[in-house]
């Protein structure tokens, strides 16, 4: 199937309020522009440099996604650059954000990633430690909270659906408080393998990269 086929095929199953990201890390410009040929307007990138180097070659209306982990040192570079950070996972990084951000008077659009099934191997926040990073996220000037981020254990399809439900539960608590500076707005869950599993279990931002792109 080409991306055009893929790209009609996902987006058959999906419903007008789900937001599809097409995950473009190690892909071509010219992959990335047959994508964008059949509409699509979001990409996702894991690395910095990468996605600044497409950033300078691909269209300017293409709304980029900081989908990997963001080291510290990385986050002046991409100021202006990205439609949303859906990795904020720590309160060093969350008041670095604040901080770069702040001293262009710009805001930053943030998910928290979070570490659902409390893997070594995984970055996110524990969902243990998630209020007190929400206590932070409030006093920020340059810091908008959108929603939740989550990568879940690998697992068969009732192991998906549980992780899922535990990260929906966690966005729905959040939505019913008044925080400042938070919003849930995405719930940012459920990649190739495992994206219809987390839209029925209430994602509505899924990340796709090989059910687009083929593999790597």
């Amino acid at each position: 199937m080409s991306i055009a086929d893929k790209i009609k095929t996902i987006k058959d199953g999906l419903t007008d309020d789900i937001t599809l990201i097409a995950v473009s890390k190690y892909k071509s410009v010219q992959e990335i522009n047959e994508a964008y040929d059949c509409g699509i307007r979001n990409f996702g990138e894991n690395r910095v440099q990468e996605l600044l180097d497409k950033n300078d070659k691909l269209p300017k209306d293409i709304r980029w996604h900081l989908i990997g982990h963001l080291q510290r040192n990385k986050v002046k570079y991409i100021v202006g650059k990205v439609e949303l950070i859906h990795s904020l996972d720590s309160i060093k990084l969350l008041e670095e954000i604040e901080r770069q951000y702040g001293t262009r008077n710009m805001s930053a659009k943030v998910l928290i990633q979070i570490n659902i099934g409390e893997e070594e191997s995984k970055t996110g926040i524990k969902p243990q430690e998630l209020e007190h990073l929400l206590e932070v996220c409030e006093s920020c000037k340059h810091v908008e909270v959108e929603g939740l981020m989550a990568i879940i254990p690998i697992g068969d399809e009732e192991s998906c659906r549980n992780y899922f439900k535990q990260v929906k539960q966690i966005f729905d608590s959040i939505k019913l408080k008044k925080y400042n500076n938070i919003h849930m707005k995405y719930l940012s869950m459920g990649m190739t393998n495992d994206y219809k599993i987390a839209v029925l279990e209430g994602s509505n931002m899924i990340r796709v990269g090989t059910g687009i792109f083929g593999r790597r």
